[in-house]
C-alpha cells in the first residue's frame, strides 16, 4: 500500500482544465462533480493497489483509465507521482512527451 499520493503542478492544472472545459460545455456543473469524484475514486484505488494500472514504456510508469481519460503516475517507493490527467481522444504522440519528462 501507497502512503500518499502527490498531484504534480501539470497534473492538477489538467485536472483544472477538464472541468472548466465541461463546465462551460454543459453549462452546467454536475458532470464535472461526477468526473472529480471518478478521478478521486481512481486515486484511492491506487493509493491501495498501485500495481492495478496498465504499465507503459518509462519504468514504473503506469495509466489507470478513467471514463476517456488516462490518469498517468509513476510510482516512487511510498508514494504515488501523479504526473498527468490526459484525455485519450488526443493525438497519443503528445502522450509520449508527457511520459518521457
Amino acid at each position: 500500500m501507497v502512503e500518499k499520493i502527490i498531484w504534480s503542478k501539470e497534473a492538477s492544472q489538467d485536472r483544472n482544465n477538464i472541468i472548466a472545459y465541461w463546465n462551460r460545455r454543459n453549462k452546467s456543473n454536475l458532470y464535472s462533480k461526477k468526473l472529480l469524484l471518478m478521478f478521486k475514486e481512481a486515486t484511492k484505488t491506487l493509493k491501495l493497489f498501485p500495481a492495478i494500472g496498465k504499465p507503459i514504456n518509462r519504468l514504473n510508469t503506469k495509466l489507470k483509465i478513467v471514463r476517456d481519460y488516462f490518469i498517468v503516475y509513476r510510482i516512487q517507493e511510498d508514494t504515488i507521482r501523479i504526473l498527468s490527467v490526459w484525455d485519450s481522444r488526443q493525438d497519443p504522440s503528445e502522450l509520449d512527451v508527457i511520459i518521457n519528462k
